[in-house]
């Protein structure tokens, strides 16, 4: 198709419409069909899509992990204040067994190192001439009552002088004493264990004369009782006295290898001044010693114990940390997020646990391993805290991972 144009003398020309037809073909070209419009759609949403899930991947990569930790509860009790000494043991009583007559040994009536009651019999004297001894005295004593009786008939009857009833007053009792001397004598023959105790080696054997300037037969100690002697710093003396005489003032003893179970006694002394050079003061308590577990000059444990702290707070030692800023602990909140808490640490107590003397509540949770990984706000995975578990000896807990 094309336009005719007339020229005016008669001619004419036709021109094509060819800019029309290619107007019209080029929108065509241009036009994008739904198709194409629903696969943008698809991918801008996956490309939107996709970013989301790397922002989020992102974030989620960039926030702590959870931390495995062992966790335990603040415990209120009453506890001691006390100090930890070293000492020995001391015999309650010591006696040494000695002859108090002249003569020779006849009898041994103990097995050396046995335990012994006071009134045992230890050992026999000859008590012969001893025996002759009283006999004569006591005849004598006899002799003299009847005289006594003869001249206080008389006196009676007024037919003797004064003088001759007098003599023989004092004469019955001159003879009365000298047979209960006589008496003494011959018992000291049989020499009797003054105490109870236990006995040692003895020194004499049978045949032996002795007399009381001989050496001691044979040394018997008390063991129950039993003398605790320890020492007390100087340094800690202030704080000693602050308590003495209190009612709540103990002394426990333990053997070294602690096999035995402790036993707690009163004190009994405590000297009036400071040992020079050593800078400590003597100190000694009575302990109960009943299955003679406790030996004399035996090394042992010895806890002073001065007071008794009420409702104190206690945790697992392992969960006082230290830094720059002084001890702390980590408490976990309900959300199982940790805070860090400073708090003031007292004395350790018996099953690894420590008072804290301030910064801690009854009931809170502190962590009690685990924590160099922690920092304030960090979330925790708690399992309680179980002493000497198989999970705490490297002092870690153990992941579940």
């Amino acid at each position: 198709m094309g336009i005719r144009i007339d020229s005016g003398n008669g001619a004419a020309t036709e021109v094509q419409e060819t800019n029309r037809v290619r107007t019209t073909g080029a929108k065509k070209e241009q036009r994008i069909p739904r198709w194409g419009i629903v696969l943008f759609v698809i991918l801008a949403a996956f490309v939107v899509a996709r970013t989301l899930q790397r922002g989020i991947e992102t974030k989620k990569s960039t926030q702590p992990p959870v931390r495995p930790v062992l966790v335990a509860k603040v415990i209120s009790r009453d506890v001691p204040l006390y100090l930890d000494e070293i000492g020995t043991c001391a015999a309650y009583e010591t006696v040494q067994v000695q002859a108090q007559v002249m003569g020779k040994i006849l009898q041994r009536h103990f097995q050396d190192g046995a335990d012994v009651k006071k009134g045992d019999l230890l050992f026999t004297i000859d008590p012969a001439p001893f025996q002759a001894a009283f006999d004569q005295a006591k005849a004598q004593a006899a002799l003299d009552q009847v005289t006594l009786k003869r001249q206080w008939d008389l006196r009676s009857k007024g037919v003797n002088a004064p003088q001759d009833y007098d003599t023989a007053v004092a004469n019955a009792q001159k003879s009365q004493a000298a047979a209960e001397a006589a008496q003494v004598n011959l018992d000291y023959c049989s020499i009797k264990s003054p105490i109870n105790g236990r006995i040692g080696l003895r020194d004499v054997d049978i045949g032996n004369l002795v007399g009381p300037t001989s050496p001691a037969l044979v040394t018997i100690q008390g063991l129950d009782p039993i003398y605790t002697d320890f020492t007390v710093a100087e340094t800690d003396l202030a704080l000693v006295r602050k308590y003495l005489g209190g009612s709540n003032v103990k002394v426990q003893t333990w053997s070294p290898d602690a096999k035995i179970p402790s036993r707690t006694g009163d004190l009994y002394f405590i000297d009036n001044a400071v040992q020079p050079g050593s800078g400590t003061v003597k100190a000694r308590a009575v302990t109960p010693n009943p299955d003679r577990a406790l030996w004399p000059s035996e090394f042992v444990r010895v806890r002073f114990i001065l007071d008794m702290i009420k409702a104190a707070r206690l945790v697992p030692s392992q969960a006082v940390q230290i830094s720059q800023s002084g001890p702390f602990v980590f408490v976990m909140k309900p959300d199982n997020t940790v805070d860090l808490r400073p708090v003031k640490p007292g004395q350790r107590q018996d099953g690894d646990l420590m008072v804290v003397e301030s910064g801690l509540e009854p009931d809170e949770t502190v962590v009690v391993t685990g924590q160099l990984a922690l920092a304030p706000g960090a979330k925790v995975d708690p399992k309680p805290y179980a002493p000497n578990s198989p999970a705490n000896q490297d002092g870690a807990p153990k992941s579940t991972m």
